[in-house]
């Protein structure tokens, strides 16, 4: 197999969306009898914008322009929005959905309007309905877990806890997030991520403290942890996505990508339409092209990653669903996934973070 890496998409991204916005079949007419056109916006993850996930939205309107903009985390989304960023379609993540809708940055959806939505499960549908209406349609969501250099360890991790063995001794490398790293420690110690005490927070900070000796680094995005393991400075990487397993196993790497004994973490994200989109019509078509069968098993063959469309799970190369057990509802059963947080919690997360990496 041959993945797709996010530097060689950076590449292209300008070409492809030239190409595929110019070309195609004759335009639909509006209900005026006119050929939809002008700009259609998108404030995206880098890598997400690769054609085959909008090809049927290209087909449908070729005289759009799909115009991409990226952001590199969830906290640079929401601030650009909040502060008057105009664009037609987010993609954030589902820890963050309920601060769109308690700032009034996205408008409620009409699911008539979503084709494939009675293909979506409830279970992820149910992240994106906010006080009794649906603000974000799932699109992806996938695992946060440890990736493993086999050659490198004779004693593989079984736990979230084994980042701490003395053995992986500045091998390992985990994820710069005050929220992520919360939630390890907390799953390390026995605590609900979500609803822990003043005293549960101090045992955390302690706990990650207690980490350094074994760290080599921090990552902060996709490529630099595919090098750190490739290059085998890294032999342990907490918080890794399926898609670094996968690209670094196709590269001939020795990797295992495991199962803690606590559950993997996860996530889910999706898109919403923002309460000043100006094209509402083309966002509700984008959603579809995303969603559709086609481009829902070319997320699980490319990525690895689990896709909204439950019928994707089928269409899909079975190597790859057996291998992540994205059809795994067992897996899935005990998976942690993020959940929105407070203002007040995120920030006292952040803040626990910044004295872990500073303490000595």
């Amino acid at each position: 197999m041959k993945w797709i890496t996010w530097w060689k998409v950076a590449l292209v991204m300008s070409a492809v969306v030239l190409l595929i916005s110019c070309g195609g079949n004759t335009a639909p007419a509006d209900s005026d009898g006119a050929a939809a056109s002008g700009v259609l916006n998108i404030f995206e993850w880098s890598g997400y914008e690769l054609p085959e996930f909008w090809a049927q939205f290209a087909q449908k309107n070729p005289n759009v322009t799909v115009d991409f903009s990226f952001f590199g985390e969830d906290a640079e989304a929401f601030a650009k929005l909040k502060t008057g960023y105009q664009t037609d379609l987010v993609h954030p993540c589902s820890g963050w959905w309920q601060l769109y809708v308690d700032n009034g940055l996205v408008q409620p959806l009409d699911e008539s309007r979503l084709e494939n939505i009675k293909d979506m499960p409830e279970s992820l549908l149910a992240y994106g309905r906010i006080n009794g209406q649906l603000y974000f349609v799932p699109w992806e969501w996938g695992y946060e877990s440890i990736l493993v250099r086999t050659d490198k360890v004779t004693t593989m991790p079984t736990s979230w806890g084994d980042l701490w063995n003395p053995e992986y001794a500045g091998h390992v490398a985990i994820y710069d997030s005050g929220e992520t790293q919360h939630i390890v420690g907390s799953l390390v110690l026995g605590y609900d991520p979500f609803a822990t005490t003043a005293v549960e927070n101090e045992a955390i900070v302690q706990k990650l403290t207690e980490l350094k000796p074994n760290l080599l680094t921090y990552w902060t995005d996709y490529t630099e942890v595919v090098q750190l393991v490739a290059s085998g400075d890294v032999w342990v990487a907490g918080n890794a996505w399926p898609d670094t397993f996968m690209l670094l196993q196709d590269e001939g790497v020795p990797v295992a990508y495991i199962t803690p004994t606590e559950g993997r973490m996860g996530y889910v994200c999706g898109f919403g339409i923002p309460a000043q989109a100006r094209q509402v019509d083309l966002a509700y078509d984008y959603i579809n092209a995303a969603t559709s069968l086609e481009a829902m098993t070319f997320l699980i063959n490319e990525y690895g990653y689990g896709a909204a469309n439950s019928k994707a799970v089928d269409a899909a190369d079975p190597e790859i669903v057996s291998l992540l057990q994205i059809g795994d509802p067992a897996i899935l059963a005990q998976t942690v996934f993020y959940e929105s947080l407070s203002p007040e919690q995120r920030e006292l997360f952040v803040s626990n973070w910044d004295r872990v990496k500073a303490a000595p």
